[in-house]
């Protein structure tokens, strides 16, 4: 399945990703990939580091909405970038509970190849929807 498309003319001064999961995990995972992706060249990135995130929302679209704000707050405090990620999301009764962990490494510029600098997830035309084939979020960040 396809991860992730970035989608045109959709926002002027931003970035429009759709992504994709046969399951919320994987959806998760492909939108933290298209983060990677558009923030850096991941091939020349190192998973030296790991970074953990837990957190937990009353819904998924708040959960990932969440858990992409999280990782461009870990790039802004630690200067830090991904590769990777491993997520697991559990449901309990109406909660939602996200466990990832984040393969990276502190940006070196003379390494890395970095790409946009992502301000912010967006709420402007946010979703998360399930499909016959899994799940679809649309996410459009601040550039």
């Amino acid at each position: 399945m396809k991860k992730y498309k970035i989608l045109e003319d959709v926002a002027i001064a931003d970035i429009a990703i759709e992504a994709y999961g046969k399951n919320l995990d994987e959806l998760f995972e492909n939108s933290a990939y298209a983060i990677f992706e558009e923030s850096a060249d991941i091939k020349k990135i190192s998973e030296k580091e790991k970074k953990t995130i837990k957190l937990s929302a009353k819904n998924a679209e708040d959960l990932l909405f969440d858990f992409l704000s999280e990782i461009l707050f870990l790039k802004d405090t630690y200067s830090m970038i991904f590769k990777s990620s491993k997520i697991k999301i559990v449901k309990k009764n109406s909660n939602y509970s996200l466990h990832a962990e984040l393969s990276g490494e502190k940006i070196n510029t003379e390494k890395h190849e970095l790409r946009n600098d992502i301000k912010a997830i967006t709420l402007h035309m946010f979703k998360v929807e399930k499909t016959k084939a899994g799940y679809k979020a649309l996410v459009v960040v601040d550039v």
